[in-house]
Order: structure tokens, then C-alpha cells, then sequence
């Protein structure tokens, strides 16, 4: 009896996963054997990551009936392995992107011989590396990418097969504990039927307001589908299925923000490099401060990773972080760029530190949207736009209910009052630390290194 492998990464769901089809196919009425493989390189990155890649793991395996194999190990000595016990004549996956998987695929491929490797589908709507301009050359701007992306389409989601029969012969490895998280750290479930409830919320209430809420912290305006995204337990052509026949400026802006995610992982496709390296080399002559070399700037580093800058949005941004292992974007921006440009710190340091805490934490969008930031990326601004930590929180927070949320040492402050607590009588009357830099005097210490590594 035939027998095809699915080997599920970033894709643990059941519904929508054009590989699983494929797999079932390659079966012609035998069995699909699904595995997971427990690779020690990506459990051992970030403990909030991998609790919510074991919670994800865990409503699959209930999915699939229990039929999931476990393995730990490197997938290039595990699925050999398995293709030997199980018999298995093709092994499926959802193609990969970024530059580790790539090259882990590679290796796989290789490893199984004659037993080939077959990729359908991917992690987006349009796969990385299949749109390209006129002149036959990748995107490098975002809106001309989105209107191209657009333009290209995308299939309906696939309809996993009624008959699929598992392959139960092959013994499987225990399901491992979930990490253990300091500081009472708060995750949402993950899983597929968490993120198709988490979604149909959404878009029967927030989506139609998106393009107005997606701004405040203070709100719930966002999906929060981040995280069900990174590891595959919904698709965002599901997402976008649904949207189909929908009319606004939210549901216009709900979309356009997939395409950012899938402009990243296509920057990312063409670019290699850029997952730690400056896409642009405008700036290779920037003058940096070290934290490696230098125990002032690692003090004021720790500052900014405790959220104990002095500046109350940057600081909460930094604490809701630590807490939820998440954080609104807009707050993203205004913190990394504080890194940055009030700091003096390269990216780089500040985007290791967003994937060890971030549940949702993806190398395309995370270092290339710290790129945004820091002016070495795709956005045609330049590296002066800075931006004012004081002025986008009393713009984007303006109530101040998001800075008393995570920072109790300045709740005693009213209204937007908590923003500038170096103007009230009381402001750090609870314990709240005074600011590290004056924004002032960084931001011109900002500019006159962009000016001096033009020069």
C-alpha cells in the first residue's frame, strides 16, 4: 500500500494546506504518514516562541487524530530515518522562505535520495519569488509591489481531502512540556480553531473599523492574527477569501498589511543577506554605539529592553512585550526607532532581542521592518525621519490608558498627562525613572551622523 509523508513547520493546521492534498494524491488511496520534527535549533531560540509552536502543535495533533509523528533530531537525519520504517515514496511540505529553511530544505532533499522532496503551496497567498516588475527584476518598493501583488491573485483556499486514511504503523515520540515562562507572561491560545474564532470576530466586528483602529494601543483594533500566521494554523488566503466582496478603508487596509508581510518574505526571498545584514549600503559609513564594547550604552540598552527609558510609551511598548509577548505596531516603530536613532544602537541588536520575546516573531517582517526604521531598508524615507517618543504617544495613546496599563508607576497621572511625567509635580513620585537621553540633543546627535556618513 502506498504510503506519502507530510512534513508539517510553519503549516499545523488541517484545513487549507494545499501540501496535504498533494500528499494525499501522491498516496493513490494509501496512507499519509504526518511528522513533525522536534529540531533542537528552533526549540531552543525562544521559550515564548516555542510554547506557542507546542500549543499550535498540540490542537494539530488532535486534528489529525493522533496521527502526527514526533521525531527529535535534524530533519535530515530524522526523515530518512522515517521514509525507511514508513515505507513512504514522496515526502510533502509547504515550501520555505526564509534563508535557514531554505538551506534545511536543501539538506533534506538531498539526505533522501531518491525519495523526493515535493513543495506545494507556501506560508503566503503568493509564494516569495514570483512577482517581478516590468524589467523582469524583484520589487523594491512597497506600492508598486501591493498593486502587483493585487493584481496576481491568489487560488480559493484548498479543501483537505474527505478520505484521507493515516499512517499508524511508525512509533512516535512523546509530546515534549511546554517551556516555562518568567515573569507570568500571558499567551493567547494558538491553534487553528483559535485563529478561525480569533478571525470570524474579527471580521464580523474590527476589520470594518481597521483602518481607524489599527493605530491605538489603547485599543483592541488589531486581528492579533500574528501569531496564527507564524505558525500556519490558519492561511492567510483563508483571510483573504473571506474579505472577497467586502467593501472600506478597513477591509482595503486589513489586506494591504498581508501584502507587507508578504513584500518582506519576497525582500527576504531575493535578499538572503538582509536577514542580518543593511539591504541598502547607503549607510555602511553610519557610526554606531557598541553595547558589546561599551558599559554605558549596555546600561541604557538594559533600560530600553525593561522599559525603563523615562519615556512612557516607549516603556510600556517594552513592558507589554515582556508581559504578552507581543506588541502593537505602532509602538514596534517607536521603540525600535528609539533604539536607533535616540540610542545610536545598528538594528540588528534590538531585532534579536524583538524575536526572543515576540510570540509572533517572524526574521522577514521583524528585521526588515526594524530596517523601515533604521533607514537601511525598502522605505524610500530617509534615515531623519525620527520619530518623537512624547508626540506619538499623546497622538496615538491620547487618553493615556495604554501607558497606565503596563506602567503602574505613573497611573496616579491623568489623561495625556502621562506622557510628560517631568512636568507634573508627582510624576516620579511612584518610582518611575527619569529619561536616559534628552530627545533633543539625541536627535541631533542622530542627524549629524547621517550627514557625516554621507560625506
Amino acid at each position: 500500500m502506498p504510503t506519502a509523508m507530510l512534513w508539517l513547520r510553519r503549516d499545523l493546521r488541517l484545513h487549507d494546506l494545499p501540501a496535504l492534498t498533494a500528499a494525499w494524491k501522491a498516496a493513490d488511496g494509501g496512507r499519509v504518514l504526518p511528522v513533525f520534527v522536534l529540531d533542537p535549533d528552533l526549540l531552543e531560540q525562544s521559550d515564548v516562541r516555542t510554547h506557542c509552536l507546542l500549543s499550535a502543535l498540540e490542537e494539530a495533533q488532535q486534528a489529525y487524530e493522533g496521527a502526527i509523528v514526533l521525531r527529535r533530531g535534524k530533519p535530515a537525519e530524522v526523515l530518512p530515518t522515517l521514509v525507511q520504517e514508513s515505507g513512504a515514496q514522496s515526502v510533502h511540505i509547504s515550501a520555505e522562505s526564509t534563508p535557514y529553511g531554505r538551506r534545511r530544505d536543501e539538506q533534506v532533499s538531498d539526505a533522501l535520495g531518491q525519495v523526493p522532496l515535493v513543495a506545494t503551496g507556501s506560508a503566503y497567498a503568493v509564494g516569495p519569488g514570483t512577482i517581478f516588475n516590468g524589467s523582469g527584476e524583484p520589487y523594491k518598493v512597497f506600492t508598486p509591489f501591493s498593486n502587483a501583488w493585487r493584481d496576481h491573485g491568489w487560488p480559493d483556499p484548498a479543501q483537505p481531502p474527505s478520505d484521507v486514511r493515516w499512517h499508524r504503523q511508525v512509533s512516535s515520540e512523546p509530546m515534549p512540556g511546554k517551556p516555562e515562562l518568567v515573569d507570568g507572561v500571558e499567551l493567547p491560545a494558538v491553534g487553528e480553531q483559535a485563529a478561525l474564532e480569533r478571525w470570524h470576530d474579527f471580521l464580523d466586528g474590527g476589520v470594518g473599523e481597521y483602518d481607524d483602529e489599527r493605530d491605538r494601543p489603547d485599543h483592541d483594533g488589531t486581528s492579533q492574527l500574528s501569531v496564527q500566521l507564524k505558525y500556519g494554523t490558519i492561511h492567510p488566503r483563508t483571510l483573504l477569501a473571506d474579505l472577497k466582496g467586502r467593501r472600506g478603508k478597513g477591509v482595503y487596509g486589513f489586506a494591504t498589511e498581508i501584502a507587507w508581510r508578504e513584500f518582506y518574505a519576497d525582500v527576504l526571498w531575493h535578499n538572503p543577506s538582509s536577514a542580518w545584514q543593511d539591504l541598502k549600503p547607503q549607510l555602511s559609513a553610519m557610526v554606531y554605539d557598541d553595547p558589546d564594547t561599551d558599559d554605558q550604552v549596555a546600561q541604557m540598552v538594559q533600560a530600553w529592553r525593561e522599559g525603563r527609558t523615562g519615556y512612557p510609551f516607549v516603556d510600556a511598548g517594552m513592558r507589554q512585550l515582556l508581559a504578552e509577548g507581543w506588541m502593537h505596531n505602532r509602538v514596534r516603530m517607536v521603540t525600535a526607532s528609539f533604539l536607533c536613532k535616540h540610542l545610536h544602537v545598528w538594528w540588528p541588536h534590538g531585532a534579536r532581542h524583538f524575536l526572543r520575546h515576540l510570540r509572533d516573531g517572524d526574521i522577514a517582517s521583524n528585521n526588515h521592518g526594524w530596517q523601515w526604521v533604521a533607514g537601511t531598508g525598502t522605505d524610500a524615507a530617509p534615515y531623519f525621519r525620527i520619530f518623537n517618543p512624547t508626540t506619538q504617544g499623546q497622538r496615538f495613546d491620547p487618553s493615556g490608558d495604554y501607558v497606565r496599563r503596563y506602567v503602574p508607576e505613573l497611573r496616579h497621572l491623568s489623561g495625556k498627562s502621562v506622557h510628560e511625567p517631568w512636568k507634573a509635580d508627582d510624576g516620579y513620585e511612584h518610582g518611575y525613572p527619569e529619561r536616559v537621553v534628552d530627545h533633543k540633543e539625541a536627535r541631533s546627535e542622530a542627524l549629524a551622523r547621517y550627514e557625516q556618513s554621507r560625506s
